[in-house]
């Protein structure tokens, strides 16, 4: 069926979702009473999610959409906004964001960032098996399938999704060979669950202090670490000249290039020379993502120039820069939700948002115990269901020199991914058959 949006093309939906971001932007600063009032209760960085939401679900915009050809047949378009965000201003965020970092302090975090990390992970795992098993004693026929139909076949590439990423997705759809006539029902899912918790840990953030409280977390080494990057830029910080601004552009998107590059170069590698990672049904075949790779080498960029001089265009505002981009990264994910789908598949959305929530009260009470601070919280779950593409997104709305944090659990997320989703799915074929 058709569903064409009413703006297709995309130099129009970028403009849309610039004014999204100028309009939240702009009300923040101002100092009305009401505008005030709204900004405590409604984050501003959830608001610059959730209009392009809005603007989705009203059939304003979206990513993705069928229309009919010249000879009427339909066809499948897509929305390259996202892609050009996620690939081209994710990367050079993450390089301008890094060159302040100084990693012996993110290292000296300490072991929480990794516990609550693999919490996460565990959640996922345990989270899948236990919502089965719930949701069989309310709607059994939600669980039901055959063969290549059976629901827990689907539901495997959930796991991948949520704990690795789009790699390791496909790699259990490969391995578990669900149908793809259904398994458009597994990514509404996918995308409606994960983004709703997105939303959830977003509206968090603004509230984090107060939580901290709660869990009475140790923050830190986390305040150290941003006040020791604030403190350098405060030394360092200068006015801006257009010289400034042109060569922090030229290190972003040169460094995005070499990104490109070598993530090419070294998937093609791995694809061509080594039949394990070729091999869609192999746990190792999400190394051979190009965006896993992309990621990894802008962060290492960033941080080997954080041992040079090319460091003090922080002063000149080089993490506000990538906080931009950032921004902008955040405003097209929020294009992708369409808060209608909600409805759709009720039975599976069941099952999504039990898993999800094992997963959330398995962070909460971990983090209670070890008093972890909300931050290690967010992004060990972002890192998991997220992925390279949020947990950086999630870790700089914390601050920006926090950044580096997501990307390095979110590696690990990759490297898990397909084996963390595979005992999963051992445990929910065990009990959906039993």
């Amino acid at each position: 069926m058709e569903n064409t949006p009413y703006f297709t093309n995309d130099t129009v939906v970028f403009g849309i979702l610039m004014l999204c971001l100028g309009l939240v932007f702009y009300t923040t600063s101002l100092t009305s009473t009401f505008w005030k009032s709204f900004y405590r209760y409604v984050p501003a960085l959830l608001l610059c999610y959730l209009l392009p939401a809005i603007f989705n679900s009203v059939g304003l915009i979206s990513p993705e959409w069928s229309a009919l050809d010249d000879n009427g047949n339909l066809i499948e378009k897509s929305s390259n906004v996202y892609y050009v965000a996620s690939r081209y201003l994710l990367p050079a965020s993450l390089v301008l964001m890094t060159l302040s970092i100084d990693l012996k302090s993110v290292f000296n975090l300490g072991p929480k960032a990794l516990i609550m990390f693999f919490t996460g992970t565990v959640g996922i795992i345990i989270g899948g098996p236990i919502a089965i098993l719930l949701i069989s004693l309310v709607s059994p026929d939600t669980l039901g399938g055959i063969g290549f139909d059976a629901v827990w076949r689907g539901l495997s590439t959930l796991a991948g999704s949520w704990i690795g990423g789009g790699a390791n997705q496909a790699a259990m759809l490969e391995i578990y060979q669900y149908n793809p006539d259904k398994y458009g029902g597994m990514v509404l899912v996918d995308i409606v669950i994960a983004n709703i918790w997105m939303a959830i840990i977003l509206i968090g953030i603004d509230r984090s202090k107060a939580i901290d409280k709660w869990l009475k977390a140790d923050t830190t080494a986390i305040e150290a670490l941003k006040n020791k990057v604030a403190n350098y830029t405060a030394s360092i910080s200068r006015t801006p000249s257009l010289t400034d601004y042109i060569i922090m552009l030229s290190i972003a998107f040169v460094a995005v290039g070499l990104a490109h590059w070598g993530a090419g170069g070294i998937s093609s590698f791995l694809s061509e020379n080594f039949s394990v990672f070729n091999d869609k049904s192999s746990a190792l075949s999400s190394f051979t993502s190009t965006f896993f790779w992309m990621i990894t080498i802008a962060t290492a960029i960033g941080i080997l120039l954080s041992y040079t001089k090319v460091k003090q265009y922080e002063g000149a505002g080089a993490s506000k820069l990538g906080s931009i981009f950032i921004y902008i990264l955040v405003a097209t994910i929020g294009m992708k939700m369409d808060l209608g789908m909600i409805f759709e598949n009720p039975g599976l959305l069941a099952i999504g948002l039990v898993w999800m929530t094992i997963h959330a009260g398995l962070l909460i009470g971990i983090a209670k115990l070890i008093k972890a601070p909300y931050f290690f919280l967010a992004v060990g779950s972002q890192a998991n269901v997220g992925g390279a593409a949020s947990a950086p997104v999630v870790a700089a709305a914390f601050h920006p020199s926090l950044a580096t944090v997501g990307v390095l659990l979110a590696v690990f997320g990759y490297v898990v991914g397909t084996y963390g989703a595979i005992l999963c799915t051992i445990l929910m074929e065990i009990a959906a058959v039993g």
